[in-house]
């Protein structure tokens, strides 16, 4: 961060959905980066993303996916493995839309829900504004490429860089379940989507990695502030058809960091995996 000198870019300025994070005040967006008009300047990153996540707020020099595991989930979901989610999604937030709906992913990782879901609003006839948070820049590098009419900012979902009742709708997706600032975020009448696994998500894949696999708990989250609106659920199976693609998404999960020698050895002989996928999509409304 450094402080504003005046404006290097020649394009019109336009209202950004960040707020600043050191004083908190709104952000003006120009082609190569956001002020605020108390001076604070950020510059936008050649791959289309801002660093929004100051340094006494970090925990590591590149906190959050590495440059391997951002590549291993970006080729996964591009590949359609997960459209039955995308496609639950784009269609929950198109009926819970308004007319002009202000959309934040938080924990957006490489951008494949955000850019589903904004645009299946756009296709719906809506004019969405949208914008994702993640704490790897790795992983923003993609998301930035995905949908380029999305704000992308490397921030924290615990000090989301947005203003008090931004957000018609607010996803978080296998991602911290920051329940304070979602609340803070959304609007009176806003909409949160949580979405966690089911009890046999992955099973197959926890099969051959650990010696006596366990189900995912589906207790609901408790979530003070909110009133459970909608429960809904995504089931189905996905043909794991190459060693790169089963790779791929075990790097994608925890299992991935806990897993001993001897399940990577196993998961490491297979090249075809039927899988089954299993999700939650929780629907709340603030209170």
């Amino acid at each position: 961060m450094k402080e504003y000198e005046g404006t290097k870019s020649p394009c019109p300025a336009s209202d950004s959905l960040f707020i600043c994070p050191v004083c908190h005040s709104a952000l003006i967006r120009y082609d190569t980066g956001y002020r605020c008009a108390q001076g604070h300047n950020f510059d936008r990153a050649a791959a289309g993303y801002t660093h929004l996540l100051p340094a006494n707020r970090m925990h590591s020099r590149t906190p959050g996916d590495d440059r391997g595991m951002a590549a291993a989930r970006n080729r996964f979901l591009s590949g359609g493995y997960y459209a039955p989610l995308a496609g639950s999604l784009a269609a929950l937030f198109t009926e819970y839309a308004p007319q002009r709906p202000v959309f934040v992913d938080s924990g957006c990782g490489e951008g494949y829900y955000t850019a589903e879901i904004a645009g299946a609003l756009r296709r719906a006839g809506l004019e969405p504004r949208a914008a994702g948070i993640d704490i790897s820049k790795s992983c923003l590098r993609f998301a930035a490429k995905r949908d380029h009419g999305v704000e992308f900012a490397v921030a924290s979902a615990y000090d989301l860089p947005f203003a008090a009742q931004t957000a018609d709708l607010l996803l978080s997706c296998f991602s911290p379940l920051a329940f304070g600032e979602f609340r803070r975020v959304l609007k009176p009448d806003g909409v949160l989507f949580c979405v966690l696994p089911g009890a046999r998500h992955l099973w197959e894949l926890k099969q051959a990695v650990y010696e006596t696999p366990y189900l995912n708990d589906e207790q609901p989250p408790a979530c003070e502030g909110f009133r459970p609106l909608d429960l809904v659920s995504v089931e189905g199976t996905v043909l794991l058809d190459s060693a790169e693609v089963i790779q791929d998404l075990f790097a994608m999960t925890p299992y991935f960091w806990k897993t001993p020698a001897a399940g990577r050895e196993r998961l490491s002989a297979l090249d075809r995996l039927p899988v089954t996928i299993s999700f939650r999509i929780h629907l709340f409304r603030p209170v």
